[in-house]
């Protein structure tokens, strides 16, 4: 196929854009396979009964959630498999582009199994945390797939000075624990996602989610020093943008958080939330890959060595 077609470089952001944006959809509607209590709709895996591969009527509105649900996952992988298809097609082959692709692939496939896994253990909370961080990962890994699909393939030159780039690395790993701890709330707080008896995590809930709001505070306060330093060493205009558009969702999502909280955490709230977590992480993201910039390279051109970063000298 990819002898025969070549597809514009619009085509293949639009690819891997697809894929990122089918993430954030299996996310959201996993949450709401939890908020609805369908989490055991299908009570056993890779078949949704012992005897049908598919919900039956007699399972309910519960049944048809959580089948819907593994439904997704077949277009998540069609999303995934388009991108593949699209980066590797594409003229001059970009390896490192389709490699993004396969690992997208491989982990929606561990993911697939460890979401049997959960429903197999009977909705057990650490394994449905790590259902959940594995799809963060995946969400990471789409995330520089589209960013990497509007660049080019030569060396990323730096476009700030070593501190500022240490201070967002420092930001992106407070939001990965805050996410983690993320996942400890949910694990023992009131939605187990079924009506029976399912475990909880025996932590605190309220203890849990106090630190989750401190570590929430620590990377809205990460973001508003870095918009003033980048401000104060004249930074180029992406980084900048980047931050703004951070430090909004930031705010909207504290503000869901702890409306949430204050109201006994209705399940509309806590959807919004793990949409707002995904949309926080890929924030983060885009601000750490937008501290650097990869050129397309001129036909026939030695890839050049990484340059002296533009603002190094501030």
């Amino acid at each position: 196929m990819a002898a025969r077609w070549t597809p514009s470089p619009g085509t293949v952001r639009r690819a891997a854009l697809a894929a990122m944006v089918m993430t954030v959809v299996i996310v959201v509607t996993g949450g709401a396979v939890r908020l609805t209590g369908s989490g055991l709709g299908c009570p056993t895996w890779p078949k949704c009964t012992e005897d049908s591969l598919t919900s039956t009527r007699e399972m309910g509105l519960h049944g048809a959630i959580e089948f819907g649900n593994r439904m997704l996952t077949y277009v998540l992988s069609a999303a995934v498999g388009w991108a593949i298809i699209a980066a590797r097609s594409a003229k001059p082959r970009r390896r490192a582009l389709t490699r993004l692709g396969w690992v997208q692939f491989w982990v929606v496939m561990g993911n697939a199994v460890l979401g049997g896994i959960v429903v197999l253990v009977g909705l057990n909370p650490y394994t449905v945390a790590a259902h959940f961080l594995l799809s963060t990962a995946l969400l990471a890994v789409a995330t520089v797939m589209w960013q990497r699909a509007k660049e080019g393939d030569e060396p990323p030159r730096p476009l700030v000075g070593r501190p500022l780039r240490q201070l967002v690395q420092v930001m992106v790993a407070v939001t990965a624990l805050l996410i983690a701890v993320g996942t400890v709330v949910t694990g023992a707080g009131p939605h187990a996602g079924d009506s029976s008896d399912v475990p909880r995590m025996p932590v605190d809930w309220e203890v849990v989610s106090r630190l989750h709001a401190v570590l929430a505070w620590v990377v809205v306060a990460l973001v508003f020093a870095l918009w003033f330093v980048l401000k104060a060493v004249d930074a180029p205009p992406g980084p900048l943008a980047r931050t703004r558009e951070l430090f909004a969702i930031l705010l909207l999502q504290g503000l869901i958080g702890y409306v949430q909280y204050l109201t006994d955490l209705p399940e509309i709230l806590v959807g919004l939330h793990m949409l707002g977590s995904c949309l926080v992480w890929i924030g983060v993201l885009r601000l750490l890959l937008s501290l650097r910039e990869r050129p397309y390279a001129a036909p026939g051109q030695v890839p050049a060595r990484p340059e002296t970063p533009v603002a190094a000298a501030h």
